[in-house]
């Protein structure tokens, strides 16, 4: 039988009907028609997965959906500001070569948005470990790596720019 649930997904309120057994990342992916996150490993070992629930990233496979009643879910599809104007990190993985099949490139960029909104000048090695629970089987992460300080750079320029 079926349930209702009720959540900000996107900054947009939104009621689905769900099955008491599936995951976060089912939900997201079948009932709410968002599939930029991606279902990889599907135990929480890739991060493929990652979302952001209340602030704090999460993989969404290891999420009951039941459990996000009434909670904040940004995606992938919701860090990208308007149809016209992506995220600085997306941005910066396109400019610095951070994607290459791309299939890893959400997870990653929704995890480095959760370690901005927390940490806005992280080290590098912060940056490292704020993207451990993230695979990749296809770059080197030196790029990931550098497209989240060069946009981590950026944004402190706004910001210091704003205060001035």
């Amino acid at each position: 039988m079926k349930q209702i649930i009720s959540l900000t997904l996107n900054d947009e309120q939104r009621e689905l009907a769900i099955e008491p057994n599936r995951t976060l990342l089912d939900t997201l992916r079948n009932d709410a028609g968002l599939t930029g996150t991606k279902k990889g490993c599907d135990v929480g070992e890739c991060g493929s997965c990652t979302v952001i629930l209340d602030g704090k990233p999460v993989n969404s496979c290891l999420v009951l959906a039941g459990e996000v009643n009434g909670c904040k879910i940004t995606t992938i599809e919701g860090i990208q500001r308007s149809c016209d104007e992506v995220h600085p990190l997306q941005d910066n993985f396109m400019k610095c070569g951070a994607a290459q099949c791309g299939f890893c490139t959400p997870g990653f960029i929704v995890m480095a948005k959760a370690l901005l909104d927390e940490n806005p000048a992280p080290t590098t090695d912060e940056i490292r470990f704020a993207i451990a629970g993230n695979i990749c089987r296809c770059t080197g992460y030196t790029k990931i790596i550098e497209a989240i300080d060069r946009t981590a750079g950026q944004m402190n320029e706004t910001t210091q720019g704003e205060t001035r």
